[in-house]
């Protein structure tokens, strides 16, 4: 197989991604919220995994290395998520290699 036909690994592939990172964050994350939800889908569906679990079994989130995907923001039964749009300029910048 030659490079060319090579697969790319997810890992591969998010390597590709650069981020220009706005200090204003374009996702909010009402945390309180996240304290009444059992399932926390969030942990789950982020393809940039940047929902975690503290020590004590609070979310924690980093909206820096955001893909923009939207997914966290669906997949939130609680509606703890307010998600938009980086301002002009800011937010992924996908290469395809």
């Amino acid at each position: 197989m030659s490079n060319v036909e090579k697969k790319l690994s997810i890992e591969e592939r998010l390597a590709l991604v650069v981020f220009n990172v706005d200090e204003e964050p374009h996702i909010i994350v009402d945390v309180s919220k996240c304290d009444t939800c059992d399932l926390k889908p969030c942990l789950y569906v982020c393809p940039a995994n940047l929902y975690t679990l503290d020590e004590n079994g609070k979310i924690q989130f980093n909206y820096e290395g955001c893909l923009e995907c939207g997914s966290c923001r669906v997949a939130c039964p609680n509606d703890a998520v307010k998600w938009n749009h980086p301002r002009g300029g800011f937010g992924v910048q996908y290469r395809f290699g």
